[in-house]
């Protein structure tokens, strides 16, 4: 019913069809008739299968609609267009007295999640037969339409959208969903909102993303989906130009030359094959000792202290302790504790706090990357800290942490931050085939870092046991000191 509703919105100019016309939108008007299971012409039926792949069209309207194109190929727009036909149903007798179904414009942030509404704003004040179902002006968030539905923007955090009735959810590049708090934030966004899916008969999911990387929710999605019959679920995806014609193949073809790989996603609508997981959530997952969150200081372990310092701006402040355990092939490497600064703040009293922490673990020292260049050797110094610059890049790091990871010699600290910051790392490759680790675009690493540079110090220090008749003479001549089984060098 929706998206035949936005098939009708579309083919009328007296209601959206000013805002597509023409050759553009072709391509995405077969593939809105096909998830509405609508008859198609030879032609519609051939642009339909150019995005669709070895499928046939649904025989039933789909519950989820799903692209994965490229850059400008008009996917923000049809997606207003099927939000704006969501919104002109009446599902009253579907809800309770004083719920509100609601049509959701979800993103990373409110900047992008305004994309979308703007666009169906735009066509409830400009379209005068749509004017007239407005209640009041919409604001900067949404707005509400005479039949009771509301139309609102949201960022993609689970928690915010459980307990609502949804009509229709659109979830706009959801392959760059980031969230501190979660490693897998667009499959539990998702999840949420499923529940809130159910008590409208016609309500319907839509993704629509530029590909990224072969992981998360919109990649499971297009393996799970793509080019399969299926009456539930419609996965399209295809480059900027197959959906778009209009744009230019000059411009493309030189962004393809400057980049390949970033073209790859960007251009030509396909996951990227340079771009993948540090480290499976498996290994990361078996690391952790659960409940625990810190490990007291034993008397006689030599601890390890990395920083990850920071102007306090935008980026935490973060400091990670370890130690190693063992030797040999039974040598692991322990994390005993963590500390985050969060902006905004106070770089100096960051560090001050900082060193007080380190200090607490018998520690004078503490290695860091080359971030402000003398400021954080002169800041510690103040402290009584001495601060040693890493020889190792933040991407080399991680790279000498993974063995570590990948042999079971590692035990975390059940930190959520870190373990999702650990989980939604990514390593790409070079064209030499060079690799390196590092965070998505627009999310953090910095206890991440932390934590891989302790860990990295303490893996890479001698161990040596004691024997028991050098452990008894030790106690025998101090025997108010307690000596753990082992020393570190």
């Amino acid at each position: 019913m929706i998206l035949e509703r936005a098939v009708d919105l579309i083919e009328d100019e007296a209601l959206l069809g000013r805002f597509f016309s023409g050759q553009s939108w072709h391509t995405h008007l077969a593939v809105l008739k096909a998830a509405a299971a609508l008859p198609l012409t030879d032609e519609e039926l051939q642009l339909f299968r150019t995005v669709a792949g070895d499928r046939n069209p649904p025989t039933q309207p789909v519950k989820e609609l799903d692209y994965a194109a490229g850059r400008r190929s008009g996917k923000d727009s049809i997606a207003s267009a099927i939000v704006a036909a969501a919104a002109l149903g009446d599902y009253r007798k579907y809800c309770r007295p004083g719920e509100t179904p609601l049509i959701a414009c979800i993103a990373c942030d409110r900047a992008q999640s305004r994309i979308i509404y703007k666009y169906v704003s735009a066509y409830f004040n400009e379209v005068p037969m749509l004017r007239q179902l407005l209640v009041g002006e919409p604001s900067g968030d949404g707005f509400v339409l005479a039949n009771g539905n509301a139309v609102e923007i949201f960022t993609n955090n689970f928690r915010s959208v459980r307990g609502r009735t949804l009509v229709c959810v659109v979830l706009d590049e959801c392959a760059f969903y980031r969230d501190d708090r979660s490693a897998n934030p667009d499959l539990e966004l998702y999840n949420a909102l499923l529940p809130g899916l159910v008590t409208i008969p016609s309500a319907m999911m839509i993704l629509i993303s530029s590909p990224y990387r072969k992981g998360g929710l919109l990649y499971e999605r297009y393996r799970e989906t793509f080019s399969r019959d299926d009456n539930e679920t419609l996965f399209v995806t295809g480059a900027s130009r197959t959906f778009n014609p209009t744009l230019s193949e000059d411009f493309i073809d030189k962004q393809i030359a400057r980049d390949p790989q970033a073209a790859v996603a960007e251009w030509l609508g396909r996951f990227r094959d340079d771009i993948g997981s540090w480290i499976s959530r498996e290994l990361i997952d078996a690391a952790i000792q659960t409940g625990c969150t810190l490990r007291p200081r034993v008397p006689g372990v030599r601890y390890f202290g990395f920083v990850d310092v920071s102007g306090m701006r935008s980026d935490d402040f973060a400091v990670a302790i370890a130690n190693a355990e063992g030797r040999g092939e039974e040598r692991s490497v322990v994390l005993d504790a963590v500390k985050v600064w969060s902006p905004p703040g106070s770089p100096e009293l960051a560090t001050k706090q900082c060193a007080d922490f380190l200090k607490s673990f018998g520690l004078s020292s503490v290695t860091g990357d080359r971030y402000g260049g003398e400021w954080p050797v002169d800041s510690f110094k103040k402290y009584g800290i001495r601060y040693e610059p890493a020889g190792q890049s933040k991407s080399e790091l991680y790279l000498e942490a993974l063995p570590l990871f990948t042999s079971g010699r590692v035990n975390l600290l059940d930190i959520p931050k870190l373990t999702a910051q650990l989980a939604n790392l990514e390593r790409r490759t070079a064209r030499g085939g060079r690799d390196s680790i590092d965070h998505p675009p627009g999310a953090h690493d910095d206890l991440a870092n932390s934590v891989a540079g302790a860990l990295v110090l303490a893996a890479a220090k001698k161990t040596m046991t004691i024997s028991p008749e050098l452990l008894a003479r030790a106690r025998a001549l101090t025997p108010s000191r307690r000596y753990p089984p082992s020393v570190y060098f």
